[in-house]
């Protein structure tokens, strides 16, 4: 069934896998305690696990799809890996329970661009926000984001058992979790933790919400969207990047919400564009109207987000 089943599935259903893998690769490198930190630029660290677990994913990825663009966030990466790290299996319950949408029937291997986030939120994973960590697979046909996934290697089920995997894919849904809708009688707002400055303020101000959430990782913001704790995600800055978001834009639109940059424009994964998100970030939740949001960002703050281009 796996190696029959169409493409999109297939990359579907093994990023399933192998991003579970590399969750479990995160939690390795944090139990032996070095976590090996080097400082890549301002406010932007990297760590042994964001290294490792992206090598988990690329030399994954590629033995499987090898005609497949993938682009990671920290380069090019060495593909000669462990054995164990080598997940070359789908997720067999996502093949059995989901059919193909016709739109990627034909979809070829060249057709498709792979965006690989190994560690969303690294920070929050060296001062020990653990729950705020993601691992982000994000894949892009036609320069558009179709379908992702997003796994949390800390997540604590009631079940007992230790992270969960989420995914979305464009005319199929999501899966992992149970959606929630946001409270009817208050407005909340995600944003960033780290990355604030006036124009971000001045955007949030705006829109007046009952109250504002700044956490980092933008996989754990569109989370928050899915669980019901905000309405909108806001980020009126160039601060992040196409594997942030690829990922959590797929499934957060194919949960029937919407992510597009400040100006009300999707943004483009092709193989060629540029990796800066630079005119922010506007997510919002299934219910909530989109363009209603946009109309309330001040002039002079999407102004300031179109010369980030």
């Amino acid at each position: 069934m796996a190696n029959t089943a169409p493409l999109v599935m297939r990359l579907i259903g093994s990023s399933i896998k192998i991003a579970h893998r590399a969750g479990i690769i995160i939690r390795d490198v944090m139990c032996r305690g070095d976590l090996g930190i080097v400082e890549k630029g301002k406010d932007d660290l990297q760590t042994e696990a964001d290294r490792s677990a992206q090598r988990c994913i690329v030399a994954s990825l590629s033995k499987l799809f090898p005609n497949v663009t993938i682009i990671g966030e920290e380069g090019p990466s060495d593909l000669n890996v462990p054995d164990d790290w080598l997940i070359t299996e789908s997720n067999a319950d996502f093949l059995e329970k989901n059919k193909c949408p016709e739109i990627f029937v034909d979809l070829k291997e060249s057709d498709v661009v792979i965006w690989v986030d190994p560690l969303d939120g690294t920070s929050e994973y060296t001062q020990g926000f653990l729950e705020r960590v993601t691992v982000l697979i994000g894949i892009a046909v036609n320069d558009r984001a179709v379908g992702g996934v997003i796994h949390q290697p800390y997540y604590k089920a009631e079940t007992g058992d230790v992270g969960r995997t989420i995914w979305g894919l464009q005319g199929c849904g999501t899966g992992g979790m149970l959606s929630v809708k946001p409270p009817s009688d208050r407005f909340l707002v995600t944003t960033t933790r780290s990355h604030s400055n006036g124009i971000v303020q001045s955007a949030l101000n705006a829109l007046a919400p009952d109250e504002v959430l700044r956490v980092g990782g933008a996989g754990y913001k569109v989370l928050q969207l899915l669980e019901g704790k905000a309405h909108a995600y806001v980020f009126a800055s160039a601060g992040c990047k196409k594997w942030d978001t690829c990922a959590p834009e797929a499934v957060l639109e194919a949960n029937g919400g919407t992510l597009t940059d400040m100006l009300g424009r999707h943004y483009r994964y092709g193989k060629d564009v540029s990796f800066p998100n630079s005119s922010g970030v506007l997510g919002t939740v299934a219910g909530v109207a989109h363009d209603e949001i946009l109309a309330k960002i001040p002039d002079a703050v999407k102004q300031a987000m179109s010369k980030q281009l």
